[in-house]
């Protein structure tokens, strides 16, 4: 198979289950496929018990609950029982809607291990216009009731130029919820952020001051409070090591079943991912084409195929190379080497000049609706 001729299959050990695409919020951002309405033929709770359990006989320790929105499927705490017994860490990424109190203690009692919850901005107009609906003020009681029932204080902000102004705040709301752990996500452009990327991509100064802001905050809390930063991939001259390694880490089982090597791996023509519904864990990570394609060295083309970085980012993120060229076995643009490193500086020149959004373009909210006329279109 392509790609796996001089690669060592190693065990996955972070499998993230994307429960659901149905969601109650409307992120512009969201890195769900923009077609998902099409996809809407969801595993049942049987089908999910055996994901679970195959994955984590094949070596699986992390497990990620997420969507669309988990808390929509009336069977997560089923499922976190489950992952409990097997021996799984299992965190829920959230947006806090429908997580009461009550909820909160069933999932405590069933083994839930890590609660994620996202903000979408520290101002209450602006959160509730990026989500689409009023939010704001229950996302907050949410933290604070996750902090009273015993778990880490775990928030995710997601960057971008509607927000990045806000930075100060966005640390200071952190403070006052007590936060533990506070992830600063700087947009990665799949799914609906690249539908909007000209509306969501910040300035280069605009991000240098950002992380400077955060960068401060990191070293005056140290001790207090862990700061994660997600750099952006455009304004670096080297990529992220794509999935830490194609197929040798991480396991997504999208909500129709589609099992993917990472979660925008629908999109890549030709990938022919398989499905848990018609093939076990172990023969999708040790034999399906798609979980083969990128592994090792074999499908890279110069400059990665001698490069001596190649061990360290894998060529970079496959999605973001056919995004770019149309080609997903292409340099990612984001290398500096790459030949094709002046799409994306085309892209920050438009950014720069406002050319990228004219005034007053409106976002491409995601919902059902525009997923439905996507996939028309």
């Amino acid at each position: 198979m392509a790609g796996s001729g001089n690669a060592r299959i190693t065990n996955p050990r972070w499998l993230l289950a994307e429960l659901t695409y149905r969601c109650p919020l409307q992120c512009p951002y969201c890195s769900n496929p923009v077609d998902f309405a099409q996809h809407l033929d969801e595993l049942g709770t049987e089908d999910w018990l055996r994901v679970l359990s195959e994955a984590r006989a094949m070596g699986a320790v992390q497990l990620g609950l997420s969507g669309g929105e988990p808390l929509t499927r009336p069977d997560l705490a089923i499922l976190v029982r489950h992952a409990r017994q097997l021996g799984y860490y299992s965190n829920l990424i959230t947006s806090g809607q429908g997580l009461t109190e009550e909820r909160i203690v069933e999932l405590r009692e069933a083994g839930l291990d890590h609660i994620q919850i996202s903000i979408q901005s520290p101002e209450k107009t602006l959160n509730d216009q990026l989500a689409g609906t009023e939010s704001f003020e229950n996302k907050k009681a949410v933290a604070r009731l996750v902090k009273k029932h015993g778990y880490p204080m775990v928030l995710c902000v997601v960057i971008h130029r509607q927000n990045i102004h806000q930075m100060r705040e966005i640390l200071e709301m952190a403070i006052e919820l007590q936060a533990d752990y506070l992830e600063l996500a700087n947009t990665q452009y799949y799914g609906w952020a690249l539908l909007n990327r000209a509306q969501l991509l910040p300035t280069r100064a605009q991000f240098e001051e950002a992380e400077a802001i955060a960068q401060d905050y990191k070293a005056r809390l140290q001790g207090r409070m862990k700061i994660y930063y997600v750099v952006p991939d455009y304004y670096e001259d080297r990529p992220k090591a794509c999935m830490n390694g194609w197929g040798t880490t991480f396991l997504t089982i999208a909500p129709d079943g589609l099992a993917l090597p990472c979660h925008a791996a629908r999109d890549l023509p030709g990938l022919n991912c398989p499905n848990v519904r018609d093939m076990s864990i172990e023969d999708i990570w040790l034999h399906s084409e798609a979980f083969n394609h990128f592994r090792g060295e074999d499908w890279m083309r110069e400059p990665c195929r001698t490069c001596p970085e190649r061990t360290k980012d894998f060529g970079g993120c496959r999605c973001q190379a056919f995004q770019f060229t149309g080609d997903m076995n292409a340099t990612d643009p984001v290398c500096g080497l790459s030949p094709h490193r002046a799409l994306v500086d085309r892209v920050i020149r438009a950014t720069e000049s406002g050319e990228q959004a004219p005034a007053g373009q409106p976002l491409t909210f995601r919902n059902t609706r525009n997923s439905r006329l996507l996939a028309t279109d």
